[in-house]
């Protein structure tokens, strides 16, 4: 009886701001690893999510979404999101069907023929749409790029999801398992702490305030009663904005630390105690030693 090989292999997932990136990447992994919300640019960084089967690990790298940079931030995410197309076996080029074709997704197929990688047409929202547009929009596609696979899916209700990976598996060349089977991402807990922090501050606040935010973990560490102690600082870049974030009588920063505590307490199975601050480093997302601090770095 034949031994069925290994396969393995690096994936991305690439496409406008806001088309379902993150929400693909979770509903594939089976756990919330990367963050979401409907403010454009959520990902700032290469998030990985590893999938393993008995016969196959896939490692998908969720990617920032692929706009016009209007900082050294916005450079950075740029450079990382066209940069995971040069290290993997396959590419899910995520589309909003509702949204239709527009011009960030003609420039994103024009990065697309740079490289050699099979790249699969994933059309997210088909929750959204009747199937005769959905057929029409296959083919303005189809008429700009020789994409190897085209699948429709709704990344938020999992239509179509486990088509998307067996297609995605016959990709995967014979290689070695990357990382134990329980393991979803390559991330410390610290990053995936800090991420969920700064998702309850997207969801809370709008205008300037999303862009403008980072979180970094000061502290964290299991105290001798077993509770998870985290302290976390809220960097902002202008005074204004701090007192945004702490809100009236401190009203809007205690309900961000009652939301993130309850994902952190699932993240990491056990009770948290959770403190948080919130200071100004000005102008951060223009300064090239502030954004390393924040691990902001290219490999």
């Amino acid at each position: 009886m034949t031994q069925t090989k290994f396969r393995s292999g690096f994936v991305a997932i690439i496409g406008r701001p806001n088309v379902g990136k993150s929400t693909l990447m979770n509903h594939l992994i089976g756990q919330k690893i990367a963050i979401m919300s409907d403010k454009p640019q959520t990902t700032r960084n290469k998030i990985h999510g590893v999938y393993t089967t008995d016969t196959s690990q896939i490692v998908f790298l969720d990617t920032p979404g692929i706009h016009k940079p209007q900082s050294k931030l916005g450079d950075y995410m740029m450079k990382t999101a066209e940069g995971a197309l040069k290290e993997v076996e396959a590419v899910l080029f995520l589309i909003d069907v509702a949204d239709g074709l527009g011009g960030g997704d003609r420039f994103i197929i024009e990065q697309l023929k740079k490289v050699d990688t099979p790249v699969f047409l994933v059309m997210n929202k088909i929750d959204k749409v009747q199937p005769e547009l959905l057929f029409e929009t296959i083919t303005q596609y189809k008429d700009l790029y020789p994409f190897a696979e085209i699948v429709p899916i709704s990344a938020l209700q999992g239509n179509n999801v486990e088509t998307l990976l067996a297609q995605l598996q016959k990709y995967l060349p014979e290689g070695p398992q990357y990382y134990p089977a329980d393991q979803v991402t390559d991330h410390p807990e610290q990053f995936v702490v800090s991420e969920l922090i700064r998702e309850k501050i997207l969801h809370m606040t709008r205008e300037e305030i999303p862009h403008s935010i980072a979180v970094g973990i000061e502290d964290m560490r299991v105290q001798e009663n077993g509770v998870v102690y985290i302290g976390a600082v809220i960097f902002v870049e202008r005074d204004s904005q701090k007192g945004i974030i702490i809100g009236k009588k401190g009203a809007l920063l205690k309900e961000v630390g009652k939301q993130a505590r309850r994902d952190i307490e699932a993240l990491l199975g056990s009770r948290t105690f959770l403190e948080l601050w919130v200071k100004v480093k000005k102008d951060w997302r223009n300064q090239d030693r502030v954004l390393k601090d924040f691990g902001f770095r290219h490999d």
